[in-house]
């Protein structure tokens, strides 16, 4: 099916984990998903999987609506404000967010002796998740593919040319940040 992924990563989760310590970062870490998951289901989507120091949620159109695409840029600008990022003091917690619209498989996936998963699988996923690696503390990286379906003009925010590990082709993305207007 046709639908918009948003991964959110925590930056350099490994040198904050070992600056803060396992129990303020584990607390640190439930506060972000607790943050995140409530501006997910704020703006219909679906989170998929807590994981790590990562959230990947998906915005099926049977749920967000058509504009799912617009609907997931604009729960990814909010989940910046949510963990802080335009504070003028600075995020209680650094995040990276990337968004991508495109087709993937959303369902189970096992057996009916082995283990089953709500699986998002595919290759939208996968340049949804690279594009989160790829994103700044505090900024979005947006596929041209997502900017299109939700109807926005690329040429109001900043664009860039990346090489995705695993990606063939060079991608396009804009960036957005919680003060960028749409």
């Amino acid at each position: 099916m046709e639908l918009s992924l948003l991964f959110a990563d925590v930056r350099d989760s490994t040198q904050l984990a070992e600056k803060i310590g396992t129990v303020q970062f584990k607390d640190l870490i439930k506060r972000f998903y607790k943050a995140s998951s409530d501006v997910l289901i704020e703006y219909n989507g679906m989170v998929n999987r807590l994981m790590g120091d990562q959230v990947l949620a998906v915005f099926v159109p049977r749920f967000a609506g058509k504009q799912h695409a617009k609907v997931a840029i604009q729960a990814a600008r909010k989940l910046l404000q949510a963990s802080g990022h335009d504070d003028p003091e600075g995020p209680w917690i650094p995040v990276g967010v990337g968004v991508h619209t495109g087709r993937a498989f959303v369902g189970v996936v096992g057996s009916k002796s082995g283990v089953n998963e709500i699986a998002v699988l595919g290759s939208a996923a996968n340049l949804a998740a690279r594009l989160s690696s790829q994103a700044a503390d505090g900024e979005v990286l947006i596929s041209s593919e997502a900017v299109q379906s939700a109807g926005f003009n690329a040429g109001e925010l900043e664009s860039r040319v990346l090489s995705l590990k695993g990606i063939s082709s060079p991608v396009v993305a804009s960036v957005l940040q919680p003060s960028s207007s749409l």
